[in-house]
């Protein structure tokens, strides 16, 4: 772990009506001196969002070889690649070369994530989602932030309720694609 990381903990009770996952979830998340609050929010909800048997946090900003969030099978092959904030066109390639499933989740201006994607490769990029969340969301939500943080993260009809540490928030989970 790199000097300076500060450890963050989530006990988090998830409810994806979507998706028929319903979780009680205890995470560590290293927050690197150069990830901000929204990104690390961004990247805890990501987790949340893409919740499988097999997914964990990679190294964090230090792993550029890897995504923010993987998902590997029991034989230990990538399986899903999930980035956070505004990779690049060529770690969206080189992620939908190496795992069956790839998705982005930002706590940005999803049009401005995908502005430079314009004309870039990306393979399968029209089947790569780009999740996002209402204005102001991820850093309302920021606020109410701690070390040691308890989460309830409900999901239902692609609308998230958020609460974080007894202060609630909710938004619509946007999608668009790459391609």
């Amino acid at each position: 772990m790199a000097i300076g990381v500060t450890m963050h903990t989530f006990d988090i009770q998830l409810a994806d009506v979507d998706r028929s996952v319903y979780e009680d979830l205890s995470v560590r998340v290293a927050r690197h001196p150069s990830e901000t609050d929204a990104f690390m929010l961004t990247r805890v909800l990501a987790y949340c969002l893409e919740y499988e048997e097999g997914i964990a946090f990679s190294e964090g900003i230090s792993a550029t070889d890897e995504p923010a969030v993987l998902v590997r099978d029991l034989t230990g092959a990538l399986v899903a690649w999930i980035e956070v904030g505004a990779p690049d066109a060529a770690r969206l390639h080189s992620g939908s070369l190496q795992a069956a499933r790839v998705a982005v989740y930002t706590h940005r201006d999803p049009v401005k994530v995908a502005a430079p994607w314009a004309g870039k490769r990306i393979h399968r990029a029209d089947e790569i989602p780009l999740y996002s969340f209402d204005p102001g969301f991820i850093d309302s939500a920021t606020g109410a932030l701690e070390r040691r943080n308890t989460l309830t993260v409900s999901i239902t009809e692609r609308r998230l309720y958020l609460d974080l540490n007894g202060s609630s928030f909710e938004s619509e989970i946007h999608v668009a694609t790459a391609g």
